[in-house]
């Protein structure tokens, strides 16, 4: 709370609203699904609903003082005089709707509110021991879950069925759910970066993609491998040999001090090297924490630089249209030194 008012200070408001749920989770504890924070520099407040009445009794965290409402929580804020006397208010801008906007005007029409960009998210980019604890096991369960699912998956299996299965596997580990919807992508489908699973039944010689993860105390890990089904022909041996290549080469550059873009050259290069540079379509990582994709974007078009203690995806792909893609994924912590790699799935290709 300290350094979050430290910025607020530096950027001149008297007071900041976060709306956005996973802001509200790092800040207060509360993993329920309706709620927000107010902050000045003497108070800190939480409101939600009654339906959270006993939730948030256990979950939220000194020094948020709680207040439960049976109407809508920017209302309670200002039926009771809360930033009657707060002039420059900070709103999450990325997280509000026009609606919400309009709302914020209406309620506090002598506020000058101010649109933020990622001020709570940059606190929350750099992770202590305890998050990167919590997304290590994450990791480990997403891990044991592709060592079980490798089994299953065989000709005339329904990509649907693979993905079920993985969120029945990550859920019994102990997982408090999936960290997003499982990509199972076989044959061509393997050719679009973020295909959802169907009823497509895999077939020899297929590629399939399999991008799952889950979440640990609310923080997520994210897995990506390609295996194949029978057979691998020439060219799926050889894109993904190229992908696993650049794939390491990221690895092994990310520490801190070094930029965004460089790292996503230092393995672009390498897709590029071996032909298949316009088939790399996406950025090589993100970040990972309370969201799925967090601080910082691993992207030619970042201008950040990696802290120690970030937690990101490395995750370079090739994605032929008509054909298939490979695309490998693991979850990196940012180190002075070497990094730290979470999720410890074999990357090489796997012929079920």
């Amino acid at each position: 709370m300290t350094l979050l008012r430290e910025e607020m200070r530096a950027r001149g408001l008297d007071a900041l609203l976060v709306t956005n749920l996973p802001n509200v989770r790092y800040l207060t504890g509360f993993t329920g699904s309706h709620g927000l924070c107010l902050i000045t520099p003497r108070r800190a407040v939480f409101v939600t609903d009654t339906r959270y009445q006993l939730q948030s009794r256990d979950e939220v965290r000194p020094p948020f003082r709680r207040l439960i409402t049976r109407s809508g929580l920017l209302e309670t804020i200002a039926r009771a005089g809360l930033l009657d006397r707060h002039r420059r208010v900070g709103f999450e801008s990325g997280h509000v709707t026009v609606a919400q906007h309009r709302n914020l005007r209406r309620l506090f029409p002598g506020a000058s509110l101010r649109p933020l960009a990622e001020l709570v998210e940059n606190l929350t980019a750099v992770k202590d021991s305890s998050e990167i604890r919590s997304m290590a096991k994450a990791a480990a369960i997403t891990d044991a879950a592709f060592a079980e699912i490798l089994s299953e998956i065989r000709p005339g299996v329904r990509e649907r069925e693979i993905a079920a299965r993985i969120s029945y596997l990550q859920r019994c580990a102990g997982a408090g759910g999936d960290a997003f919807d499982v990509i199972v992508a076989s044959g061509p489908r393997a050719a679009l970066p973020h295909a959802r699973a169907t009823a497509r039944k895999i077939r020899v010689g297929d590629l399939v993609i399999l991008d799952f993860g889950c979440t640990v105390d609310g923080y997520c890990s994210d897995l990506t491998r390609t295996v194949a089904v029978g057979r691998a022909s020439r060219r799926a041996r050889e894109v993904h040999r190229a992908v696993l290549e650049a794939q390491s080469a990221g690895i092994a550059g990310a520490r801190a001090g070094i930029s965004a873009a460089v790292l996503d050259r230092i393995a672009r290069v390498r897709i590029e090297e071996a032909g298949y540079g316009p088939y790399f379509n996406h950025s090589l990582g993100h970040g990972l924490g309370l969201s799925l994709h967090a601080r910082p974007r691993i992207s030619s078009l970042s201008m950040e630089r990696l802290r120690e203690g970030m937690v990101v995806t490395i995750e370079p792909g090739i994605y032929i249209p008509g054909w298939g893609g490979v695309r490998i994924e693991d979850d990196i912590v940012i180190r002075a030194g070497a990094c730290r790699v979470l999720t410890h799935s074999p990357r090489e290709l796997i012929i079920l």
